[in-house]
């Protein structure tokens, strides 16, 4: 009876579905190219697990390093591991001509946008434009990069939301990476102070507030520049440096609130635009003449 299951098993898995390459593919290559596909996706996990909890950073790399290299050994590992789950059910090299026939058969079908934007998720990863942790904007989004996956890149924004933009955006539009290359950044701080003011004491005041801040770097040095002479005030402009562009709403604060404060102890007034409405009356103080 076992005997008769097994022959009626091995029947239905000998079953020819189609032939590719002119190689016949049964349902039990079929099951096994499949379990095979899932040992590399796991193997491949488990290996961009190691290298980015374990071995990577020891090395001291930064985040988007580490992030990096932990992606493109994935990717490598499932593209080999593919290539030797096809040479396994018998399959030969030339299956690459067949992968590459069923991603323009994709793109006949309407998945330009998908191709589009995995080819773009290469680019990032080697390109690197942008990387893990760096704070970037698109369009109106300001946010820290968390993911970068084939498809989409994940941004976390400041109101803590998760935001997925498609990869090819980050290549066809214009991005503002505030962390590319040199991290560091400059606050520019638009102050204005009545014609009465102290001017002198005025520019040691707004150097002080900078210098007094933990954020703000000493080299460069913090500039204090006058700028216009306005209809009521004299416009100046703070200018210095912070090493890390996510403080930088916060040292703008910051440095605002303490100017208020040093401006009030030091009696320097910040005006504001004011009117002064005079109403002309064409009636004499005798009141109107008498009608005739």
């Amino acid at each position: 009876m076992s005997q008769s299951i097994l022959d009626t098993l091995r029947e239905y898995l000998g079953l020819k579905l189609f032939t590719i390459n002119q190689t016949p593919v049964t349902i039990g290559s079929l099951f096994t190219f499949l379990a095979l596909i899932a040992i590399v996706f796991v193997l491949a996990n488990l290996i961009g697990y190691f290298l980015r909890r374990k071995l990577l950073p020891r090395l001291n790399f930064d985040e988007g390093t580490v992030y990096n290299i932990e992606r493109i050994a994935k990717y490598s590992i499932i593209f080999v591991g593919a290539l030797i789950c096809f040479q396994f059910v018998g399959i030969d090299l030339s299956s690459l001509a067949v992968i590459f026939g069923l991603f323009s058969v994709g793109i006949g079908f309407g998945l330009q946008n998908i191709t589009s934007n995995f080819v773009a998720g290469l680019i990032l990863l080697f390109e690197r434009p942008i990387k893990v942790g760096d704070r970037v904007t698109i369009g109106e989004t300001l946010g820290n990069v968390t993911h970068i996956n084939m498809r989409a890149t994940t941004i976390n924004s400041v109101d803590n939301v998760s935001i997925i933009v498609p990869n090819s955006d980050f290549i066809s539009g214009q991005v503002i990476n505030w962390s590319y290359g040199d991290k560091k950044i400059r606050l520019n701080i638009d102050v204005g102070v009545s014609y009465s003011s102290d001017l002198d004491l005025v520019l040691k005041c707004l150097r002080e507030v900078a210098e007094d801040n933990g954020e703000v770097m000493k080299n460069p040095a913090p500039v204090v520049h006058f700028i216009a002479f306005g209809d009521s005030s004299w416009n100046l402009k703070l200018r210095c440096w912070i090493p890390d562009p996510n403080r930088y709403w916060h040292t703008v604060s910051e440095l605002n609130c303490d100017i208020v404060r040093k401006f009030k102890e030091n009696n320097i007034e910040i005006p504001f635009p004011q009117r002064d409405l005079h109403i002309r009356s064409s009636v004499p103080p005798g009141g109107l003449p008498p009608q005739t």
